[in-house]
């Protein structure tokens, strides 16, 4: 059962030059859309569920609905990640209800309390065999409980809230986690930038010249691809100016950084509203709900494989799940 935490395809993605694509589940058509994906192009993948989900879903749901991709596709790498959690009373909870990775997002604190904050976490998790990710820097944006500064007032002040190299490898040092989400230019949501993105590439390579090995996170990374917000726009939808991180940018932070992870959630929100809207204005008689959920799903799958290609990560299911027979690494405590 090829259910897993991050290390294997961490090891294998920072020096092979390919990333993971951390992809946000709230239903059963989203996550069969990427799971599906992942399956025809033979790549490992990252499930996550941020706190919203949780609430929107409920955990029993949705981990049923995961639970079920791990039984159809038992060939794919599959890791379940908590996103932007925000407090340790959430981490434990994630952690009985069978992550086996999760993100403690401490970033809008002072150093020394997100230290504290992402230290603690470590305890927890490691001693259940749960890995951690922690955030340093600030991402501007907005997208579900996660509040950042608005385009405007972060592309103006940007420097400042980048992701320090010094403090990079003090924060790991203290903390013992396993993986560092940084902010180096990339923000949430669809309306990131208002002119054109360009990712800070050269704070990238002196985090890894500080924190030599350390797996590198790239959130806000969605491309918010420009025939979506056509189709949305085209039918009833009205989202002017919404422009993402092109995907030639995500591109090199993969294949030539330690960029090992790369979260995606805005892009399937798109897709699937897209599909949606078009069912709805061209075919008003319609009214089963499997035939827009359906062309959405599929949707999904489609722009799934086109990031899977962008990761670099299609057909490296067989080379991960080799590595971790071999390094042994056991089940987290739930599982066994």
């Amino acid at each position: 059962m090829p259910l897993m935490t991050t290390r294997p395809m961490f090891d294998l993605a920072y020096e092979g030059g390919f990333g993971i694509g951390a992809f946000n589940v709230n239903n059963m058509e989203i996550t069969q859309g990427i799971i599906e994906a992942c399956a025809e192009e033979n790549s490992p993948c990252i499930l996550q569920i941020s706190k919203g989900a949780r609430k929107y879903a409920n955990i029993r749901f949705l981990k049923k609905i995961i639970d079920a991709c791990v039984e159809e596709y038992p060939q794919i790498p599959i890791a379940i990640h908590c996103d932007h959690g925000d407090t340790i009373e959430l981490m434990k909870d994630c952690i009985a209800d069978g992550y086996t990775s999760v993100m403690i997002d401490g970033s809008h604190h002072e150093f020394d309390e997100n230290v504290r904050l992402s230290k603690e976490t470590v305890e927890l998790a490691h001693a259940a065999g749960v890995v951690v990710e922690a955030e340093l820097g600030q991402l501007g944006g907005i997208e579900e409980d996660v509040v950042g500064l608005s385009a405007e007032e972060y592309e103006k002040s940007i420097e400042k809230f980048l992701t320090d190299p010094d403090h990079a490898k003090e924060f790991w040092q203290q903390s013992g986690i396993d993986s560092l989400a940084v902010a180096i230019g990339t923000s949430h949501g669809a309306y990131k930038f208002t002119k054109e993105a360009k990712l800070a590439f050269d704070r990238i390579e002196r985090i890894m010249k500080t924190c030599p090995g350390l797996p590198l996170v790239m959130h806000g990374s969605s491309s918010v691809p420009q025939e979506y917000i056509d189709l949305v726009n085209k039918y009833g939808g009205n989202m002017p100016n919404a422009k993402g991180v092109p995907e030639d940018q995500i591109a090199n932070a993969v294949r030539t950084y330690g960029v090992c992870k790369v979260n995606i959630d805005t892009d399937l929100r798109l897709a699937m509203t897209a599909k949606i809207r078009e069912v709805y204005a061209t075919k008003p008689e319609e009214f089963d709900p499997r035939k827009y959920l359906g062309p959405a799903r599929d949707e999904i799958k489609t722009m799934v494989k086109r990031k899977l290609h962008m990761l670099n990560s299609a057909g490296k299911t067989d080379e991960i799940i080799a590595y971790w027979k071999k390094q042994g690494e056991p089940l987290p405590t739930f599982y066994k």
